[in-house]
């Protein structure tokens, strides 16, 4: 099969070299404006399975003959280019799929449903980390149970050795993260959606050492079109950011200050509170860093009679081998198994759905175990809480 990514950032340059690591893979084209980038991608790549162009996705002129023959296409650009490229790969007969993240960006591929349904091809976004791989977890630990309860979802990427005062940086993006802490979270009570604000339902929860107590809040984007496809069918449902301590309290502060808002500085320039605050934060929290991913999925519900709690748990740590960053394994891993599930034809049919719908979860979780995530399969009897031990 014949995969083309688009974007050699942390991400795609990522994506591209897991997509190298699956055998049926007979090539892999990586597209990207910056020749640095792609350069810098072959250093790290050598194989002759992995080829390199010098394109702006932006131009679908020069997009489309190198896009044309691939089995899939991996969106891993800015995210308010999904729909284009969606559209793009739908015109030339090429199933597409990419990381999502952005709600309304999100339904705007969704909506291209029925055109790929009759063209027998599929549009699947949300497919990194969260949304993506916590989502996965959640439906299939919810197929486990003969009644569902409650589902709570915690992800999070933190710095292996935070340094006072923030214990905080960058993993991706500094305007993605200005976007999760000031969206609308939504999540399920009493099997109805409701809206929370980010940065509430602060809660403590403990993992292994180095980490012992973290803390937890609601942020937006986490799952996406999950908490509509949920309501009614479980009493619970809700998605919180792992970080270390006093992480909340700080950026709660910041952005009560208004420096989230996008209104304008002065007349005299065209900069918003919030592009300062992605400038600074990218200044003093960006760079190179060893992080680590901590996860927990638990779901609660009764199987055969009596309660039960299923823990999905995964800590990845930065990779001194590879140097790659437990964020950039623990989104791209999962990006590049849902590429090759589509890609080889092994779901049938097609339309515009998020992976967990979708996918074969069981095949999916073999492939990103293979890979190297490490998820932790544990079943308690009765319902235990997802703060246990803190």
């Amino acid at each position: 099969m014949k995969i083309t990514v688009i974007g050699a950032g942390a991400i795609g340059s990522a994506v591209a070299r897991y997509l190298l690591e699956h055998d049926d893979v007979r090539q892999v084209q990586v597209c990207d404006a910056r020749a640095r980038a792609l350069q810098e991608l072959h250093n790290l790549v050598e194989s002759p399975r992995l080829r390199s162009f010098q394109v702006d996705a932006r131009d679908p002129n020069v997009l489309e003959p190198i896009l044309r023959g691939a089995d899939c296409a991996v969106g891993c650009t800015l995210p308010r280019l999904n729909p284009t490229l969606a559209e793009l790969c739908l015109d030339l007969g090429i199933n597409y799929c990419d990381l999502g993240g952005n709600d309304d960006i999100v339904r705007q591929q969704l909506a291209l449903n029925d055109r790929a349904l009759k063209k027998t091809l599929w549009i699947v976004p949300n497919c990194g980390l969260a949304p993506g791989l916590v989502n996965v977890l959640c439906l299939h630990g919810i197929e486990q149970f003969d009644e569902v309860e409650t589902a709570h979802l915690r992800v999070g990427d933190v710095p292996l050795h935070p340094e006072p005062p923030f214990n905080f940086r960058i993993s991706w993006s500094a305007e993605k993260i200005i976007d999760d802490y000031t969206g609308p979270v939504y999540l399920i009570e009493d099997r109805e959606m409701h809206e929370a604000e980010p940065l509430s339902h602060h809660e403590h929860i403990c993992f292994p050492e180095p980490f012992g107590r973290m803390e937890a809040f609601c942020t937006a984007g986490g799952l996406s079109t999950l908490t509509e496809d949920l309501a009614g069918r479980v009493r619970t449902l809700d998605h919180k950011t792992i970080r270390w301590e006093g992480h909340a309290a700080q950026m709660r502060f910041l952005l009560e200050l208004g420096f989230g808002e996008r209104r304008n500085i002065d007349v005299r320039t065209h900069l918003t509170y919030r592009d300062v605050l992605v400038r600074r934060m990218r200044q003093r929290l960006g760079g190179e860093y060893q992080d680590a991913v901590l996860m927990r999925v638990l779901i609660q519900g009764t199987k055969d009679g009596a309660p039960r709690t299923l823990v999905y748990e995964m800590v990845d740590l930065y990779d001194e081998d590879s140097h790659t960053s437990a964020m950039k394994r623990c989104t791209a891993i999962p990006t590049a198994a849902v590429a090759v599930l589509i890609a080889s034809h092994e779901m049938p049919g097609g339309g515009a759905a998020p992976p967990e719908m979708i996918i074969p979860h069981e095949r999916f979780l073999e492939m990103v175990t293979e890979q190297g995530l490490n998820i932790t399969t544990s079943w308690h009897d009765g319902h235990i809480d997802v703060t246990e031990g803190c």
